[in-house]
């Protein structure tokens, strides 16, 4: 006998829930997802119709999707996208997976960026283009490059820009400042890599799936950091922000880097479970 949407719902929960540690509420939310991945259908289908039986294409559909994930595959990656600041972005293994935390920045960063008026805006590390791409759509009249290493990223952050619409944003091949040459910006922005290169959690849960260059940056996780900071006077404007991410605990190192490289008005500002996630100073106009 076919088993009904409830059944497999309540099964797959409980399985992924032992297999990941999941709590119940959010391994029945996963499990509901990834069905109605399988089915072309929303969750609320799923609740309406919950006593439907599945056919043998509708089960072997959902049973690859649930081995995907019980495996420990990140969901953003089976599914293809995940939600950031309210938009939907494409995501793929070439790519980090866009995080809530990161929120703030883009926060952050609009509180800098005139509402109306020209604005040149740099994102190092763009990946995916969930920050470049926000900050293009919110400020439509600031001129937005965001920059990445990969090219493979960068084709992930494109078709984003082309499916969200975002206007003045420039896609850049670049190490860094590298391929910037003399350009100067009023802000830039990053989300750069800051776990260190031992850490165990790289070798834990969605980390072991995403791109290691997107997450480790040398023995204590600042070494790409260090050089953003470095190389953030020479493409700064005068009185223009750096803003940045960082690890749980990094936020005093990251404050006295910015201030050995001539920042002013440096701070760090909290998420929403009050951890120091992202860190800024101001070029010294005098500088």
């Amino acid at each position: 006998m076919a088993a009904s949407v409830n059944e497999i719902v309540q099964c797959s929960a409980l399985a992924l829930a032992r297999a990941l540690g999941l709590g119940k509420a959010e391994a029945r939310l996963e499990a509901q997802v990834l069905l109605g991945q399988a089915l072309g259908q929303s969750r609320a289908w799923l609740i309406a119709h919950g006593g439907e039986a599945l056919d043998a294409a509708q089960t072997a559909a959902f049973a690859d999707l649930f081995e995907r994930r019980w495996s420990g595959e990140p969901i953003a990656y089976i599914l293809g996208e995940r939600e950031f600041y309210s938009l939907n972005f494409k995501v793929t293994p070439a790519v980090l997976i866009p995080r809530p935390e990161t929120e703030l920045l883009v926060e952050l960063a609009l509180e800098r960026i005139p509402v109306n008026g020209s604005c040149q805006v740099l994102d190092l590390g763009t990946g995916s283009g969930a920050v470049a791409v926000t900050l293009a759509l919110r400020r439509p009249q600031a001129e937005v490059v965001a920059v990445d290493q990969s090219a493979a990223a960068l084709d992930v952050a494109r078709e984003n820009a082309r499916r969200l619409g975002a206007g003045k944003l420039r896609l850049v091949q670049s190490d860094w400042y590298g391929a910037l040459g003399g350009e100067k910006f009023d802000l830039i922005v990053s989300n750069p890599p800051y776990i260190a290169a031992a850490d165990p959690h790289l070798a834990r849960g969605d980390l072991r799936f995403e791109p290691a260059a997107a997450l480790a940056s040398g023995a204590d996780g600042l070494d790409d950091i260090r050089a953003i900071v470095r190389g953030a006077a020479a493409h700064l404007k005068p009185g223009g922000w750096l803003l940045f991410e960082h690890g749980y605990d990094q936020a005093a190192a990251c404050r006295e880097l910015l201030a050995q490289s001539g920042f002013r008005q440096v701070g760090s500002s909290a998420d929403l479970a009050g951890i120091a996630r992202i860190s800024y100073g101001q070029l010294n106009p005098r500088i």
